[in-house]
This record gives C-alpha cells, structure tokens and sequence, in this order.
C-alpha cells in the first residue's frame, strides 16, 4: 500500500498542473488517470486536437480563398483528411507525453485505473493488473467533464457524435447539423465547413455564444454566414430518424416544425461534470442541483480532506480555469496565499475571426446596475490588420463611469486569443481604462486597437 500527502484524481490541465506544483511545494504526491494517455479531455480530444484541426482547415481555406488578394496565385490545392488527422495526433502525442516526462522531472507517482475514494484518506485504483489501494493525506478530485446528451437524439458514435468522434470523422461529410451554438459546436463546425461540409448550426436560444458580448456575437454570426455556415435561431430538436445514408432530424422554431437531413450530427450542447463511479456520493460528499461537487472558498468539499477543482465544481468549463484552481488549492493545502481571481478568467472562441473576452459585457453589467463608459475601435482601421487583410471585428472596452477601472473587454478580430491576454492584465491589476492608453504600443500592430479602445473610453481616439 502506497503512501502519500496528497494523490490527485485526474491528469487532465487541473489535476496535473495542481500535481506538479504540489511535487514542487515538497508533497509526496500520486496521480490517478483511468485513460492510458495523459492530458485528459484538453489534451486528447477538446482543446488542442480542436485547434490543431482548427490551425489546418484555416491553412486550406486561406490557401484557397485567401491569398489572390496578396498576390499569389494558387491552383490544383487539394485536402489530404488523412494527413491532417495524422498531424493532429502528432501533437496531441507530443504533449501527452511531454506531461509523461514532467511527471518524472518532478517525482510525482502515475497510477494507471479508476479510482475510487473507500474514505477521505484512502482510494482504491483498479488498473489492468488487479486493484492498488493507497493512503494519502488529502484527496483532490480533478476529474473533469464529459459531453451532455440529448435524450431526443442519443450519442451512438457513428450518426451522432459528440465533441470526439467529431474530431476523428474518417471523411468530410457532405452535410453536416450541429445542435448548440456555443463554441464546441462553432469551432468544429468551422473546421468541417472549411474542408468542404454544408453546415446547418441549430441552437435553442435567439443567439449564438451565449455569455458572451451580444453585440459581438452578432458580427461574429455574419461573419460565419459569409463563410457558409447557415444559422437556426430559437430552434430545437425534437427527434430523429436513421436513414440507410444519414438521419433525417425534426426541428421546432417557436413552435413550427421543419425536416432536415444530415450524413452527421454534431451534438454540442455543453458539458457536465464526471462524478459517477467515483464513490464521493457515498462518502458524503455534497453536491448541487446541476452534479457539480460543492466546494468551499479552500477547495475543500464537505468532507474534510477531500478537495476538488476544474470542470467538477461550479465554475466556467475552461481548462486554464482547472490550472489556476490546482495551483490555488495546493498551495492552500500548503499554507500559502492560493487564489482565483474569477472576473479574470478569459473565454474564447477559436473561429475565424476569434472572440475572446474578459471581465462583464454590458448586458452582465446592467444586471449588476453598473454604469460604464464604452470605448470601441474597429480593426478596419488598425494599419497591421489592413496589411494582413484581417479587418473583420473591434475591440471593446468597458470602464467604470465612476471610476475609470476597466470591468470588461472584448476583442472580435484576428488572434484575438494572443490579444486577450493584455486585457486580462489589466483587469487582474485593476488597471483603467487611461493606463492602457497611456501605454506605449509597437507600431504597427494588433494590439493597437486595444490601446484605441481605451482612449476611445475617453472619446479622445487618434486614429478613427
């Protein structure tokens, strides 16, 4: 029997960050993962597999549609699927495996299995050669999420897909209906619509990226369009039926039901935490009305010595979200000052253009009566978006009427992934909305509209 200070269950982005940096603060540390790949969800089939495949479809499409305006000229571009899928393996393998090697740099234990918690200082790991019990002084639960299914329209892997299976489609289908307009379904749809797809995006609510800056989210929408992705708003669906060749999909729009057809359907709806199995209910851990574990201001559940972080806990379902939360939880653990500053936790979404965000969008900031002062900028006039033919979107900034404090950005253009970081910064050190204007930046480029923005707040923009 193995004997720890802490073992944390799950490898994915929380449980291996918070793994490390407990190795690091001197713990004894094991991490349980019952897939035999490190990484978790993030790492082998959500966020980098989707942006590798993200990264080449944008390749295809820019070499086809995109480079005349530059000049050059381009004939016979053909799509090799498979090849893509191979690259896209590549650096999933590359970077699981670099986990693998961290792992060993810093002493920290991999145990291959489920685990299963028998109390608040034992688990039971059930691996391929029998079951391993260890004790461990604390527990953390990083056991992430999984894809929510549609009762109307289960997941069979083949005709109905989740987030993976529709990263490893062995074909471009001919037509393909996403359920859920939030970014899985925007993201994978982009990817399969740049290779060659008809892509119908069906989403319940009367916009797209729920959460997100509404009058961005409509830009971001046209934009889409013009890229050949067809919209349902306010629509739902209501059952299916398996053809020989594909499904046949029954859709309700404010009570009018239509037809479509699809060869697949992408369900992305949202995720749910993945709890089942584990054994917490029975130690009596709490949880809420949605299944996520209930945690206190320490990372600490109901039952002492028993932590959770990451998608298992309330919270957006972000993978840098989990890090931060792993980092913070054991340092708490180890007596220090651990701590998630959550109005700066940025969310984006890799379409093309991006959007990224941080901090309130004006609709959050009505509901909290907080007057702000809005200052936008348009990349159309930024002088190194024009040079790169990138001119779609804007960067908004919401400041404080009182006191000038930036409370929220967001950014619709080119990498505005990379950009977001200066905004998440600013916020994190309660920065105005005058002090990103009074900083120099490097002329010409992206992060100048930021700047522009932020003296737009003050009505005082140089270049618009």
């Amino acid at each position: 029997m193995g004997r720890f200070d802490l073992v944390v269950i799950g490898s994915g982005p929380g449980g291996y960050t918070a793994a490390i940096r407990a190795a690091q603060l001197g713990m004894q540390v094991a991490c349980v993962e019952k897939d035999g790949p490190l990484g978790g969800t993030c790492l082998n089939v959500g966020c980098i597999p989707s942006k590798a495949l993200l990264d080449s479809s944008e390749l295809y499409r820019h070499t086809r549609l995109g480079l005349a305006v530059h000049g050059i000229k381009t004939s016979g571009v053909e799509l090799d699927l498979a090849a893509m899928m191979s690259r896209k393996d590549r650096v999933v393998r590359g970077l699981t495996q670099g986990i693998a090697s961290l792992f060993k740099k810093n002493k920290v234990t991999r145990l291959a299995g489920v685990a299963r918690l028998e109390s608040a200082q034992r688990v039971r790991v059930r691996g391929e050669a029998g079951d391993e019990v260890v004790e461990s002084a604390r527990i953390l639960l990083a056991t992430g999420s999984e894809p929510t299914p549609l009762r109307d329209l289960p997941f069979d892997g083949d005709r109905f897909v989740s987030s993976t299976e529709a990263l490893t489609l062995p074909r471009v289908p001919r037509r393909l209906l996403v359920i859920g307009a939030g970014a899985i379904g925007l993201e994978l749809g982009s990817v399969w619509s740049r290779l060659g797809a008809e892509v119908l995006v069906v989403e319940l609510l009367d916009r797209i990226v729920p959460g997100m800056d509404r009058g961005m989210a409509t830009v971001l929408q046209r934009s889409l369009e013009k890229q050949g992705l067809v919209f349902r708003l306010a629509t739902s669906a209501r059952g299916a039926e398996r053809l020989a060749d594909g499904v046949r999909v029954t859709l309700d729009t404010k009570g009018e039901a239509s037809v479509v057809e699809a060869d697949v359907v992408l369900v992305a709806v949202g995720r749910r935490a993945y709890t089942e199995g584990l054994g917490a209910r029975e130690l009596g851990v709490k949880f809420d009305e949605r299944g996520r574990i209930v945690v206190n201001q320490h990372f600490e559940t109901s039952v002492p010595g028993v932590f959770a972080i990451g998608d298992a806990i309330p919270g957006p379902m972000l993978a840098h979200k989990a890090e931060e939360e792993g980092v913070a939880a054991v340092e708490l653990m180890a007596g220090q000052a651990g701590h998630v500053d959550y109005d700066a936790i940025p969310n984006v979404v890799y379409t093309w253009p991006e959007l990224a965000s941080v901090g309130l969008s004006e609709e959050a900031a009505a509901e909290r009566g907080l007057k702000v002062t809005v200052g936008v900028f348009p990349f159309q006039a930024n002088g190194r978006a024009r040079c790169m033919d990138e001119t779609e979107g804007s960067v908004k900034i919401l400041a404080d009427a009182a006191t000038d404090r930036i409370v929220g950005l967001h950014i619709l253009g080119p990498r505005a992934s990379d950009l977001i970081a200066e905004a998440v910064l600013a916020v994190e050190f309660g920065a105005s909305a005058e002090d990103v204007a009074r900083t120099v930046h490097a002329h010409p480029t992206l992060p100048e509209a930021v700047k522009e923005a932020a003296l737009a707040v003050a009505k005082r923009t140089i270049n618009l």
